[in-house]
């Protein structure tokens, strides 16, 4: 999933960063207010973590730009600030969660999975599709008891799969979502990927569950079925 991360400190913003790339996320960075400003209304991002004091225009401000020009990435804001005058006052202006400074990293990346979930239109974790059980927040996969192997690009593919499961995804779609706006892709890189998954699932005895749809993307065979793992 696509997170753009708006820090103004060089460490914070690469320490998290790059915990949140170790995560599966796709991560873009942005330094100032200015900067993460147009990033956003360039590309489309999942989850915007957006800290509140910025240089140039503070975190208040581009959240209410973004918002007034029809902007609905889930956006957590990250401040120091805790009163909870300063909280209302974050959320009122459109921001969907708030985290306080410090943060403890696992909280960061439970948030972000949560706001990732909302925007998919699930509270679930684990989501079950034709004997497969996809664990998004352990980045797991299993059928029916079997742990099945699987790589980190693929997983990536078949979790978001999973999340538009009975919908038909675009090669376009995977591609905003799932690959980093900067890198150079290959024509085929997605049909690769999505070749591979197919020979994943297929030894794990469900190689039928992803259909290619002519012209308009693939899909994965559903309705789902949700349910609730305890950590």
């Amino acid at each position: 999933m696509q997170v753009l991360y708006v820090e103004d400190s060089p460490t914070l913003r690469e320490t998290v960063s790059f915990g949140l790339h170790r995560e599966g996320f796709t991560v873009t960075t942005a330094a100032d207010g200015n900067e993460g400003l147009n990033a956003a209304l360039i590309y489309e991002y999942d989850v915007i973590v957006l800290d509140v004091m910025l240089p140039g225009i503070n975190g208040y401000e581009v959240l209410k730009r973004l918002r007034a020009e029809g902007n609905s990435a889930e956006i957590l804001l990250l401040s120091a600030r805790s009163s909870v005058d300063d909280r209302v006052f974050g959320l009122d202006l459109g921001a969907d969660d708030y985290l306080v400074k410090p943060f403890a990293f696992s909280e960061l990346v439970a948030r972000i999975r949560t706001l990732v979930r909302r925007k998919f239109g699930t509270k679930e974790n684990v989501i079950s599709v034709g004997g497969l059980r996809i664990d998004l927040s352990s980045r797991r996969l299993f059928s029916e008891s079997e742990e099945v192997k699987i790589r980190p690009r693929e997983f990536d593919i078949l979790g978001y799969l999973a999340l538009r499961a009975g919908k038909v995804v675009s090669r376009t779609e995977l591609i905003e979502h799932l690959y980093d706006h900067a890198a150079t892709l290959k024509s085929n890189a997605v049909d690769s990927a999505i070749c591979n998954l197919r020979k994943t699932l297929e030894n794990a005895g469900h190689g039928d569950l992803i259909t290619t749809v002519p012209r308009r993307g693939y899909l994965l065979e559903g309705p789902p079925h949700h349910e609730i793992v305890d950590p």
